[in-house]
């Protein structure tokens, strides 16, 4: 259980850090939008870069690994849809916003800090890889079905179409094109450029980790413990065990199987927390005090829940 609390540990005491030096007037929430900034704009398009850069195209175009994320990232947000106007009683964008907080996982701020823990190097690939799908499928389309569920007509069709162009400007998204074409070409980067993107890219994992725990600083679950706890649990439980049952089902079909960092690396992509930018997008319709409170009570029980799947899956004959 040491060993860990060794992994865990370090990523959450980051995170705590940032919660507390914001509370205690250190920092403010508005800094801490300047370092999310510097990490979405500079260190990860860096990392991503450095990551895919330096493998072989092979390495890193993974269509097993994109087929169970894809699936097991769809099917929660359908299952977390349906919960919410069914089980929950809530209304069709609350809805949207239920699903969104379930299925869309903080690929770069959370899970890519563990899983350079627990798998190496081989996490910058889980991260291009996962956001091929998060911002080339599952967020266009949430996002257009937040405008469809205000039943404004075909306002969503714009949206969608925005989301796919923004991309075009994405940092993130651009230092990942670049890493793939820099593998597939087979080109070397010169040395005093490969070091300083190495520089920022080295960057990323601390400052990602303490900008969260920064933001977190000031929210409030007054009032909400129910959806909260509904949601937390789409996210730390639903997720996961979906994306285990595609796995599984995905590798009796004869479609992997999936390397075995690739396998650890999606399963603990879908037991992290949201992305930090939940709140942000749940403010087009007025849900943003919802999704706030969601992703603190998400952050602090995901602590609880991610230590307990490396510690089943050390247990395990295979691992994870």
């Amino acid at each position: 259980m040491l060993d860990i609390l060794g992994i865990t540990g370090p990523i959450y005491i980051a995170i705590a850090l940032g919660y507390a030096v914001t509370r205690a007037g250190l920092f403010s929430r508005a800094d801490m939008r300047v370092l999310g900034k510097f990490v979405i704009h500079v260190a990860l398009p860096a990392m991503l870069f450095n990551a895919l850069s330096q493998r072989r195209i092979q390495e890193i175009v993974n269509g097993p690994y994109l087929l169970v994320y894809t699936l097991g990232s769809l099917l929660t947000l359908a299952l977390g849809w349906a919960w919410a106007r069914r089980g929950a009683g809530q209304d069709a964008t609350t809805s949207v916003y239920y699903a969104m907080g379930m299925c869309c996982s903080n690929s770069g701020f959370v899970a890519f800090p563990i899983a350079l823990l627990v798998i190496g190097p081989m996490a910058g690939v889980m991260l291009g890889l996962n956001m091929i799908v998060e911002n080339l499928l599952v967020l266009p389309l949430l996002l257009a079905l937040a405008e469809a569920s205000t039943g404004q007509g075909g306002r969503w069709y714009v949206v969608l179409r925005q989301s796919l162009l923004a991309l075009a400007r994405n940092p993130m998204v651009l230092g990942l094109i670049a890493g793939f074409i820099v593998s597939w070409m087979g080109w070397r980067v010169p040395s005093p450029m490969d070091r300083s993107i190495t520089l920022f890219a080295q960057t990323s994992a601390a400052l990602s980790l303490f900008a969260i725990g920064g933001s977190l600083a000031g929210q409030s679950m007054a009032g909400l413990w129910r959806p909260v706890a509904q949601i937390a649990a789409g996210k730390l439980l639903l997720h996961p065990l979906l994306m285990l049952g595609v796995l599984l089902a995905v590798e009796a079909a004869g479609l992997g199987p999936l390397d075995p960092q690739l396998r650890a690396a999606v399963l603990l992509t879908a037991a992290c927390p949201m992305m930090g930018i939940y709140p942000v997008l749940a403010q087009r319709h007025g849900r943003e005090g919802l999704a706030a409170a969601a992703s603190l009570g998400t952050t602090v029980a995901s602590f609880f829940s991610i230590s307990a799947l490396l510690w089943l899956a050390s247990h395990l004959p295979h691992g994870v």
